[in-house]
């Protein structure tokens, strides 16, 4: 199988459902020549003309405006947000309008409009550019959303995405868009609300998301060396939430560590944590449930702060031999 990378992926499947359906069209700031923030919308308008790759006024209220109006009236429109920390702007559109039409207007209403956006930290562009911010839209009944965490997945969640006749907020690492990884070229989809077990174990689980995946799997390989066994489960959708292959997984190793890039207080951890303590499954526990998220700080511009803001490996690695000796 060919690798490509996650932004290439993401491309290849906006490009695939364009193709497709002619309803399908992406909106947003500088996607046309420049190709996006980050290059992932490169080359599309030369195929797909400016019609369907439209470039937008810097303005994310009126952008997801348009966006939610398109896709009232049977458009699928894909939005790209530079920075999901620009949601903000767009909060009335997404949350009151979008997440609430197909409930007020009996399901005779459909909203099939994906608003992908890149998140997360690493880059170095400090706090107004660098949030993960995913719980908030997890808390809005009506939206779904997606975090996917390789190209793989990328692609065959965009795609399941696109075809929803749900606004589906989908967030996408923005250090993750140069990773590779093996994708089939033909069309797949994968469905929201399956988790994916990335690495099997059997002494601790960690369920982790995004960039979070990628640390976890090099911490469970480095742990593996010290006989300690980690099963890493990636839900790949916050909404819907697959929680019987989590459960499972806690059933079989007693022990759970909920790895999140996001500020610990308040984030999308303490729903897993809480599903987890909630259940049948919560009798199996052999040491009390870990979250590991990032500090309550504005995200810092300075490399050293930003990496010490967010969990990192060894972070991991301790939390993992903290649970083993509870």
């Amino acid at each position: 199988m060919r690798e490509i990378t996650y932004a290439e992926a993401i491309r290849e499947a906006m490009s695939q459902e364009m193709r497709a359906n002619q309803d399908v069209f992406i909106l947003g700031e500088d996607i046309g020549i420049y190709g996006g923030a980050f290059g992932v919308t490169n080359g599309m308008i030369e195929e797909f003309g400016p019609e369907r790759v439209r470039n937008t006024p810097i303005s994310e209220a009126a952008i997801s405006g348009c966006a939610v109006g398109a896709a009232m009236t049977g458009m699928r429109p894909i939005l790209e947000l530079q920075f999901s920390d620009f949601i903000t702007i767009a909060m009335d559109n997404i949350v009151n309008q979008a997440a609430k039409m197909r409930y007020m207007f009996g399901g005779k209403a459909k909203v099939p409009v994906v608003i992908r956006t890149p998140g997360g930290s690493g880059a170095g562009f400090a706090a107004q550019h660098s949030q993960s911010l995913e719980a908030w839209m997890a808390h809005i009944p009506g939206l779904k959303v997606v975090q996917p965490s390789t190209p793989y997945d990328a692609k065959g969640l965009l795609k399941a995405a696109i075809n929803d006749d749900n606004p589906v907020m989908f967030y996408e690492h923005k250090m993750l868009y140069g990773v590779k990884g093996d994708v089939p070229e033909e069309t797949y989809e994968i469905p929201l609300g399956k988790a994916d077990i990335k690495k099997e174990g059997k002494d601790v689980t960690i369920v982790a998301t995004a960039m979070m995946v990628h640390k976890s799997m090099e911490a469970a390989k480095l742990l593996e060396e010290e006989g300690i066994s980690v099963e890493v489960i990636d839900p790949r959708t916050l909404v819907p939430l697959d929680e019987e292959t989590i459960l499972h997984s806690v059933r079989k190793t007693g022990r759970v560590i909920v790895v999140y890039e996001a500020v610990k207080r308040g984030g999308y951890g303490a729903e897993i944590a809480s599903m987890i303590g909630e259940s049948d499954v919560f009798d199996y526990l052999d040491a009390p449930i870990m979250r590991l998220g990032g500090r309550a700080v504005p995200m810092p511009y300075n490399a050293f702060l930003e990496q010490k803001a967010v969990p990192q490996v060894e972070d991991i690695i301790q939390a993992c031999k903290t649970i083993m000796n509870k």
